[in-house]
């Protein structure tokens, strides 16, 4: 995106160029709009509930900006001739059920031919311009929470190769098809949030180094606070994704790892998300009455970290 021109339009409040979630644009007299699109292959076998993840995945970018989702279009490809009818009923109606969920009503979509399927929406939301959350508000002091454990990466590239365990399986797609409403709305609620993201195809470390950089802090990361889903460490050496690959490249240079962490819970931090939780900067004396707000909406939040001045790593991992 380097060579695309800025937008100098003064009703563009969040565009590309900050890393952030969604962008906002903001209406005269109302809230501003919040727009986002996202969309994937498939990362499970079963239709409805690949439908139903890719919907909860493009609502996520809303509810981490502190919006809330109005409307959705879906986005889709699929073989012109391999593909059951039946199939393709079902990852639609998949998509439709959680938008339901959410409350957010669909208004159609656009479809294509493609020898590899592709589902996901662009989602339109609502959020007050003078709270809007983004990457670059986070502060020193602020303790960071997340409010779903990771690895689906993980149990994604070992249920393709046969390897993941039932047990893993299930917790991997309860987490995936959680919608983020529940922890979006509790934390609306507090003023001392000062930064939010959710932690999608970039991992926990690379989201959390788009919040540094954002924020012109570090990011300190308990490695042993971060909750996982079950059996991640013991796929992990053997299911790394090429995004888990892409992901430590990338951002590796910029992150500084204890020698105490094995290999496997590296491998852990930089596994791509699927429909991940919540990772949130909010002020130390508001925390705990943040996750209690949360544990009453049904959402875990857990505290893995802090935000610490500037240093020459902007992800430190202990």
């Amino acid at each position: 995106m380097s060579d695309i021109p800025l937008s100098t339009d003064p009703r563009v409040l969040v565009d590309f160029r900050t890393a952030d979630d969604a962008g906002v644009y903001v209406w005269e007299g109302g809230p501003a709009l919040v727009q986002t699109v996202d969309f994937f292959t498939p990362i499970v076998d079963d239709p409805y509930t690949y439908g139903r993840i890719a919907a909860a995945n493009a609502l996520s970018d809303v509810y981490a900006m502190g919006g809330e989702p109005r409307t959705a279009l879906a986005i889709a490809a699929f073989p012109k001739d391999t593909l059951d009818p039946a199939d393709i009923a079902a990852i639609f109606r998949g998509g439709y059920d959680t938008l339901r969920e959410a409350g957010t009503a669909l208004l159609g979509g656009h479809t294509v031919a493609d020898p590899e399927i592709k589902f996901g929406y662009a989602v339109t939301g609502a959020v007050d311009p003078d709270r809007i959350l983004t990457n670059a508000g986070a502060r020193p002091g602020d303790l960071l929470l997340l409010t779903k454990p990771i690895g689906t990466g993980i149990i994604g590239t070992a249920i393709k190769k046969g390897q993941a365990p039932a047990e893993a399986v299930e917790a991997a797609i309860r987490s995936m098809t959680t919608l983020n409403k529940a922890a979006a709305a509790a934390m609306r609620g507090f003023t001392g949030v000062h930064a939010c993201t959710d932690v999608t195809g970039f991992g926990l470390i690379g989201h959390s180094t788009e919040v540094a950089v954002g924020s012109d802090v570090t990011v300190q990361i308990d490695s042993q606070s971060v909750p996982l889903l079950p059996e991640v460490l013991a796929l992990a050496a053997s299911n790394r994704s090429g995004g888990m690959t892409s992901n430590r490249l990338y951002f590796g240079d910029r992150t500084k790892i204890a020698p105490a962490a094995t290999e496997e819970l590296r491998l852990a931090l930089f596994d791509p998300q699927t429909s991940g939780g919540l990772l949130i900067a909010v002020a130390a004396d508001q925390a705990d009455e943040l996750v209690r707000a949360m544990r009453e909406a049904g959402v875990v939040a857990t505290a893995i970290g802090r935000v610490l001045p500037a240093e020459d790593a902007r992800v430190v991992v202990r």
